[in-house]
């Protein structure tokens, strides 16, 4: 007998340096267990070329948005964000995505969960893999979304309408405090890291103790299997110290490899995410890099360029760029981060998977 094919009303997106669906939480089978068995099948995981489905062959271009009208009081908007491994049958919500969410408020404004006000509309969403909020502002001239501007983000080719994303109390957003060991600097495996969860959990280290300068493409980091070793191995040793545990499903803790500045930015990044290097740097992974900047001693502090200006903007290098983020510092501890970002539909319609149950 053969297997019945579901479908899903399906919005497709470039957000930011990512690619997701979009999907509203009622339009998805409610059973755990088949809801994930569906996404994986759209996306067509496991398979590392994805060529099944509508996955993009890389954890950049295979994730997912879940949301639904907020019962929280001064809140839009419930976000799930679901990230599909392309090689292996999981599907993890053991962490959140700044990328994606940015394409959140347009899409709700689309489907109506929102209603668009003259000019720019903002949107508060609870973000449910942290249990945090953020709000994002988007661009509607004539009470409609504009995918139109001249706002330019490194790692995208074209312009776009900005989209403004302010998170709020992002410390311990997964591991329960902003350093989860209670240490600005701990040592595993013989390298000082800092471990830290800024709205991301991220072990930060220079690159310098791995030989590095910090420069390196990331086809060539990806291909030092000896570095991708050390890296995990660090990795699975730092998850219990985060309160993380057996991380070696999930896809936190990030590693993230600083070095010097190099095109005028406050530090230099390599991030893997966690097994292969980042094409640039995932928005709260940049927010918990620069956050670790701030700390005096660490890894990431002996090196980056800080300003005295307020609020402080740090541009984050990365791969192909760099990402500006900008901190409200009060007493010396981070109380809010600000990333411009911008976002474009790409689809509307109908998504098929083959299941199985």
């Amino acid at each position: 007998m053969s297997s019945p094919v579901l479908s899903a009303p399906c919005m497709w997106m470039r957000s930011g340096t990512s690619k997701g669906a979009y999907f509203l939480r009622q339009d998805l089978p409610s059973n755990d267990k088949q809801r994930d068995d569906f996404l994986l099948s759209i996306m067509g995981s496991p398979d590392v070329r994805q060529i099944d489905g509508i996955g993009g062959a890389d954890p950049l271009t295979s994730k997912v948005a879940v949301v639904e009208p907020s019962t929280r009081e001064g809140v839009d908007i419930d976000y799930l964000f679901l990230q599909v491994f392309v090689d292996k049958k999981l599907i993890s919500e053991k962490q959140n995505c700044g990328n994606i969410l940015a394409g959140v408020a347009p899409f709700v404004i689309e489907r109506g969960l929102v209603e668009a006000q003259e000019g720019e509309t903002s949107v508060r969403i609870f973000m449910k893999n942290t249990m945090q909020i953020a709000t994002v502002t988007v661009q509607t001239p004539n009470k409609r979304v504009s995918y139109v501007g001249d706002c330019a983000i490194d790692g995208v080719p074209n312009t776009s309408a900005p989209i403004a994303v302010c998170f709020e109390d992002t410390a311990g957003s997964s591991c329960g405090a902003l350093l989860p060991s209670g240490n600005h600097v701990d040592v595993i495996e013989g390298v000082e890291v800092t471990l830290i969860d800024s709205g991301m959990p991220v072990v930060v280290l220079d690159a310098k103790d791995f030989g590095l300068t910090g420069d390196e493409s990331r086809e060539a980091l990806d291909d030092n299997v000896e570095l991708k070793r050390r890296l995990e191995s660090i990795r699975l040793k730092a998850g219990p110290l985060m309160n993380l545990g057996d991380v070696r499903a999930l896809s936190v803790p990030k590693m993230a490899l600083v070095s010097a500045p190099q095109y005028g930015g406050a530090v230099s990044t390599r991030t893997f995410i966690p097994h292969r290097c980042h094409a640039s740097i995932g928005v709260l992974g940049a927010v918990s890099v620069a956050t670790a900047c701030m700390l005096p001693e660490t890894p990431a502090s002996r090196i980056a360029k800080v300003t005295t200006e307020d609020p402080i903007k740090m541009d984050v290098e990365h791969p192909i760029g760099k990402m500006s983020v900008v901190l409200d510092v009060e007493n010396n501890q981070v109380k809010s981060a600000a990333i411009l970002r911008t976002a474009r539909k790409l689809f509307d319609g109908t998504v098929f998977g083959q299941q199985t149950y």
